[in-house]
């Protein structure tokens, strides 16, 4: 199943199920679901923007590695 073709709440699930670590799984939620660009999610977790790329990175890697 293609993400594009996932609702919010079967995206939800699957990151919850494949995402490792609560963190990672809320900033990719935010991110994919809430559309948040990565410079609110940086203010909104105290974080860099770098730091939030590198996790949105790895946890969508391990999502679309189980998708596919």
């Amino acid at each position: 199943m293609s993400i594009e073709d996932m609702t919010n709440s079967e995206l939800s699930d699957a990151i919850d199920e494949y995402v490792r670590g609560e963190k990672a799984r809320n900033i990719l939620k935010r991110r994919l679901i809430d559309l948040m660009c990565y410079e609110p999610l940086a203010e909104e977790w105290c974080m860099s923007v770098s730091q939030i790329k590198r996790i949105v990175y790895k946890a969508q890697e391990q999502l679309f590695k189980r998708l596919q």
